[in-house]
């Protein structure tokens, strides 16, 4: 059968887009989104496309003409403004009017008679005109009109000059004729979301710990008064293990011992007891008064709260008895524990989400964002998500969005790569990642420059924690100050979404020999600490903040720049806003025990320096200032004096 439809006009490969559009990309607001599209068609026509932009749900789609470039590929952009799913798709069809200017152009000889085609032309801008606006259809009109007494005249030259001059252009660029190879792309969407999402540093720390009587429980009260100074250092969100009533049964004692001794406090991720559950306060950490006095005072700092979402219930937890179902059970009846071979969880039971009560699991776990979102919570980490189905959090996200489009979801899922890239499709607004395993310069380049040239960046922000309560890399074990400077640096430039779990400022380093885990750690028990101790980092880390909140490109999560050196223990790389407005380069020694140095390779036309310019380079971690000029410069870092520069360039 001959077929009745066809396109005349094909668009192909548009970008971006994820899995044919099955996921949103993401953006906050105020970025950009850059599309571009293969569209060509059969024959000679010439061609126009637009680009479509709409809020999702709204009915009128905002245009805008996409530019062509080289080999039928055409480029566009637009600017996202509110928070929510927007989409785009891109309209294409043949051009009449341009076509018919192309044709005249190359029929238009001396002597030739074109009285044909200027009618075609005539033919073309009637169609216009009839669509047009009173004033504008007058314009075109009056053109016609003239057109049509030139012809009269047998003045060919004229009509055609009348037809093709600017101001039929503008017209007929207003009003294009889009009934003949008209075709649109399918729409695509994007997720936007807050600022914050790709700009913020985060503070970890346990509310318990917050107290300055050694042994004795710490309380919301005493967070309070830590508040000030954790915005004293710059950061932007504070995040709270849970914060829930502990379990009895099978409480941990100090190191993770599995015989707890009376005033063994336990693990925070073993939830649930006579107190209540994941919507209960542990009462040793105050009142629901005391809580919303924390986060009022969050609020007047301007620091927004990230709490842990952790799908375990201790033995003790409500949903034990009430919901049994909701659990794995053994051959003998018991319920399975929790264990992620080598370790072991035996205070935590791992809820069942393939559970015949689905719905009632499902719903229950919205519950408990919606309550605590309603406590003013403002972005969920979420423990080990790549071990509930993908399905959940896709449900799960979108209802939560649907009333409260803000909240961010932060995945911490140290996992297989897909499955990690598969959970920020899904609508995880930020994810943990490798950063913490990355310390070479290959290693670092190789998967930096994933996170931020390939198509992960328009979907996958990574968040660089420094370090965590589980996890003690070992070049802090053993790197001592130096590699806590070095590492934050790191964290702090590379990704424009970085944490560090306090202690990191006081270097604190002491290890389980032959493992990436605290001695005595903070999971188990209560710490209290010195926080002005000697040694501390606090200034160091204030200042990289400081930095960070003053420079648009190290606000920019996307295209990092990496430079060349001549040692391998030395990491070089810029950042560049839009404009080139802002252009910094942190230069790093990857040694913590040795003086390092190297000659850079700079980038002066991705910086927009002429080869013989001179410029400035303004050390913005001790503020010296250096005239640079040419593709190479030297430095030299070392322990004992500098570990890093974050280098701002300005033209003199």
């Amino acid at each position: 059968m001959v077929p009745q439809d066809y396109p005349r006009v094909i668009i192909e490969a548009v970008q971006p887009q994820i899995d044919g559009g099955r996921y949103p990309i993401k953006r906050v607001i105020g970025e950009k989104v850059a599309v571009g599209a293969d569209i060509y068609k059969e024959g000679h026509d010439k061609l126009a496309a637009v680009l479509k932009v709409r809020k999702l749900g709204d009915k009128d789609w905002r245009e805008s003409l996409l530019t062509q470039g080289d080999n039928d590929r055409w480029h566009g952009e637009f600017t996202v403004t509110t928070i929510g799913r927007w989409e785009y798709t891109i309209e294409a069809y043949a051009e009449h009017y341009l076509s018919w200017v192309d044709e005249i152009a190359k029929k238009n000889l001396p002597g030739a008679n074109i009285e044909s085609e200027l009618l075609e032309g005539l033919a073309i801008l009637k169609k216009g005109a009839a669509k047009a606006q009173k004033t504008d259809r007058n314009r075109i009109e009056s053109v016609i009109a003239a057109m049509e007494s030139a012809l009269a005249a047998g003045e060919q030259a004229g009509a055609v000059e009348l037809g093709t001059g600017n101001v039929m252009r503008e017209m007929m660029a207003k009003y294009p004729d889009r009934s003949e190879g008209h075709e649109m792309a399918p729409a695509l969407q994007v997720m936007v979301t807050r600022t914050i999402t790709r700009c913020a540093a985060w503070y970890e720390f346990f509310p318990r710990s917050q107290g300055n009587v050694p042994y004795r429980h710490g309380t919301l009260q005493d967070s309070i008064q830590r508040l000030p100074e954790i915005k004293a250092m710059g950061f932007d969100v504070v995040y709270l293990p849970p914060i829930h009533p502990i379990g009895h049964a099978f409480r941990k004692g100090k190191n993770n011992s599995l015989t707890a001794v009376p005033g063994d406090v336990g693990s925070p991720w073993a939830i649930g007891n006579e107190h209540g559950g994941h919507m209960s306060l542990e009462p040793k950490l105050g009142t629901w008064d005391d809580w919303d006095r924390f986060v009022a005072t969050c609020r007047e700092l301007d620091i927004e709260i990230a709490l842990d979402y952790v799908m375990n219930c201790s033995p003790d937890h409500p949903y034990v008895s009430e919901h049994p179902d909701w659990f794995f059970h053994r051959p003998d009846g018991s319920i399975k524990y929790a264990e992620n071979p080598p370790k072991k969880y035996q205070d935590v039971y791992p809820l069942n989400f393939g559970t015949s009560d689905r719905a009632g699991l499902w719903q229950e776990m919205l519950t408990i964002f919606l309550f605590w979102i309603d406590k003013g919570v403002t972005t969920f980490r979420v423990d080990n998500p790549h071990t509930k189905p993908v399905p959940f959090w896709e449900w799960v996200i979108g209802e939560v969005h649907r009333r409260h489009p803000h909240v961010i979801f932060l995945a911490e899922a140290f996992t297989k790569p897909k499955m990690m890239r598969l959970l920020a499709k899904a609508g995880f607004a930020q994810s943990y990642t490798y950063f913490t395993w990355r310390n070479n310069k290959q290693e670092l380049t190789e998967y930096v420059g994933e996170l931020t040239w390939s198509e992960m960046r328009e979907y996958f922000t990574g968040n660089f924690f420094a370090n965590t309560p589980d996890i003690l890399p070992p070049i802090l074990q053993v790197g001592g100050r130096p590699a806590f400077i070095m590492r934050a640096v790191l964290a702090a430039t590379l990704s424009s979404v970085y944490g560090i779990y306090s202690g990191y400022e006081l270097c604190e380093n002491a290890a389980i020999p032959g493992k990436e885990e605290y001695l005595d750690s903070e999971k188990y028990e209560i710490k209290v600490r010195d926080w002005q101790a000697p040694g501390n980092i606090v200034d160091i880390i204030t200042r990289i903040n400081h930095i960070r909140r003053q420079s648009p490109a190290l606000r920019t999560y996307n295209f990092v720049h990496f430079l060349s050196t001549d040692n391998p223990q030395i990491i070089a790389y810029a950042k560049v806003n839009d404009d080139r407005s802002d252009i910094v380069v942190c230069v790093v020694n990857l040694d913590p025990f040795h003086k390092q140095s190297a000659t850079l390779q700079v980038p002066l036309d991705v910086f927009g320096i002429a080869a013989n310019e001179q410029y400035q380079a303004h050390d913005l971690l001790s503020d010296e200032r250096y005239r640079w000029q040419g593709p190479t410069s030297y430095v030299e870092l070392s322990p004992s004096g500098k570990m890093a520069h974050i280098i701002k360039i300005r033209r003199w």
